[in-house]
């Protein structure tokens, strides 16, 4: 049986789809820190820009679409800057892992994430609502409009969604 490395795919200009997650999966450390991650974000946006396509953030996860400028590829420089900035920003915790305080990481976020390069509008689509649908996937919500930590309001307003969508 033939081994492949695993090769990220990095497209430069490209559009992606994320999945970043807390080390504790039953922490709500996100949104109840939420204005330090729009920090984080707007800080790395000054820093290395890119476009933030959409976005919704839970509890211990959040997913988003990123654009990267044209001639850059770099989203995990982008993800190590950001999970450092709104790491930085949170009191210290007590434990960490020999391994975690060793590399310097403070053991917030689970190391790796999940990305997909967005292929055709299509896919899009379809990433946009799995987006803007997954706090009531989640049932955090029973209603997609009555998530406050998500892109959705704004695509109602630019008329990609009516406000009932996905009840």
């Amino acid at each position: 049986m033939d081994t492949m490395e695993y090769r990220r795919i990095r497209e430069p200009g490209g559009t992606y789809f994320f999945t970043v997650v807390l080390a504790d999966r039953s922490s709500a450390l996100l949104t109840d820190n939420v204005e330090i991650l729009r920090e984080a974000f707007q800080q790395t946006k000054a820093a290395m820009p890119f476009a933030l396509v959409a976005a919704v953030v839970l509890p211990e996860h959040l997913h988003c679409i990123w654009r990267l400028p044209e001639n850059d590829a770099d989203y995990p420089r982008r993800w190590q800057y950001l999970k450092a900035g709104f790491s930085r920003k949170l009191p210290r915790s007590a434990s960490r892992t020999p391994s975690k305080a060793k590399k310097g990481e403070r053991g917030i976020w689970q190391r790796r994430y999940w990305e997909h390069l967005v292929r055709d509008e299509r896919d899009m689509h379809r990433h946009l609502d799995y987006i803007h649908y997954n706090p009531v996937k989640h049932g955090l919500v029973e209603r997609v409009r009555d998530w406050s930590y998500s892109s959705f309001h704004r695509y109602v307003g630019r008329g990609y969604y009516d406000l009932d969508w996905g009840d």
